[in-house]
């Protein structure tokens, strides 16, 4: 099953987002198998992160949730939200 992990910054957190960033990054490195697709959300500037985007395949909801949870940017409390919505590959499949 595919999810979507929709995750928004507090504001004024860039430091925490570039504190935690390398360990963000192992963090899904590892858990590649599972990511799909992933990168910053941009503030108007194009530059500036606001938040992530992910697409995951997990077996369930509760895997998504856990894999959310461990990020650690969550961990550290970087975002205001997480919203977990279950998603349906139609177009633009890599390698496909």
């Amino acid at each position: 099953m595919y999810f979507i992990l929709h995750c928004v910054d507090k504001p004024n957190s860039l430091a925490i987002r570039n504190e935690t960033r390398a360990a963000h990054l192992d963090y899904f490195g590892a858990q590649a198998a599972k990511v799909k697709l992933a990168g910053p959300l941009l503030d108007d500037d194009h530059a500036t992160p606001k938040g992530s985007l992910l697409i995951v395949e997990t077996k369930d909801r509760a895997e998504a949730e856990r894999l959310a949870a461990g990020d650690p940017y969550d961990q550290a409390g970087l975002f205001e939200s997480v919203t977990i919505t279950p998603w349906k590959w139609v177009i633009g499949r890599p390698g496909a």
